[in-house]
């Protein structure tokens, strides 16, 4: 299977300015290796209905292309439910039945790492999970067998992230988003990750699972994000920062796009000028601090 990479929001609304910077970050980064480019909808757990076909009109308005058909996670179920049978079968799941609040009061574990799962279900006997069925249905956990994981990084080098045993299926039947990630990026033949350096301390959890599957692990390429002039993640609540409303308030899509290429050093126009300028070392590699925009009649 050729190598790819991929570009795969969630369906929740329109992309604002900073998941459009992502992904014309993404497309540049597979197009310059001759990798395919892939679109893959996240839709498991946050779809609002007509988000998929805006944040599609807007991918390509702003030039980004993609190979084949769209793929979505929820006609996907099948191969999480194997990828779980094959770790269950191996040993390496439990069943779980603590609340996030059971989670955030437990004590942690002896030695664990900050923020990892403290174990509460790990040893639970049988008759203990038959008690708790008849509660509460049950989450599935990784049993994992190491606390941290060293990936390596394009833009962040090594990075050293904790490992704990995350959960893989909620307990309303959804696939968790670390299993499907690794499930879905090795079905399409995507050796080439790149997104916003928010998700950049999940990765070792993937990067693990990735090796009990026997999955090879991608390349990654943690980008910086977009932020808001207070330096918080931008956020939609931050006023023109989707295509629709910044062309509302004058500011055209080439205008868009050319503001978020000259925030990468790379020369504005149609996507196949900075492909032609792209250097992956001379990104910049701090946040950028989105200006807001308006045409010239604001």
């Amino acid at each position: 299977m050729t190598s790819a990479g991929r570009f795969a929001p969630s369906p929740s609304g329109e992309l604002h300015v900073g998941n459009l910077r992502t992904a014309i970050l993404a497309w540049l980064f597979a197009r310059s290796t001759g990798r395919r480019f892939l679109m893959r909808v996240e839709d498991l757990d946050r779809a609002r209905s007509g988000a998929e076909a805006e944040q599609l009109r807007d991918l390509a308005a702003v030039g980004v292309t993609w190979d084949g058909d769209v793929v979505r996670q929820t006609d996907r179920g099948t191969l999480y439910t194997e990828a779980i049978g094959r770790l269950a079968a191996a040993g390496l799941t439990y069943e779980c039945f603590c609340t996030r609040r059971e989670i955030q009061e437990a004590p942690s574990a002896p030695h664990a790492p900050q923020g990892a799962y403290p174990g509460t279900c790990r040893e639970l006997s049988a008759a203990e999970r038959e008690a708790k069925r008849a509660v509460r249905p049950a989450a599935v956990r990784l049993r994992s067998a190491v606390t941290e994981v060293t990936v390596q990084d394009v833009l962040h080098g090594s990075y050293t992230g904790v490992v704990d045993d995350f959960v893989l299926r909620r307990n309303d039947g959804v696939t968790a988003y670390n299993l499907a990630v690794v499930v879905d990026d090795a079905a399409q033949g995507i050796d080439q990750v790149v997104r916003g350096d928010d998700l950049l301390p999940s990765t070792p959890r993937q990067a693990y699972l990735a090796s009990l599957l026997n999955i090879p692990v991608p390349e990654y390429a943690h980008v910086p994000l977009v932020l808001n002039a207070d330096g918080a993640r931008l956020a939609k609540r931050d006023g023109a920062v989707t295509l629709t409303d910044l062309a509302a308030v004058g500011a055209p899509v080439d205008e868009v796009r050319d503001a978020l290429l000259g925030s990468l050093r790379l020369p504005g126009g149609p996507l196949a000028h900075a492909l032609a300028a792209f250097d992956p070392a001379a990104l910049p590699r701090e946040p950028w601090i989105w200006p807001g925009m308006a045409g010239p009649d604001a």
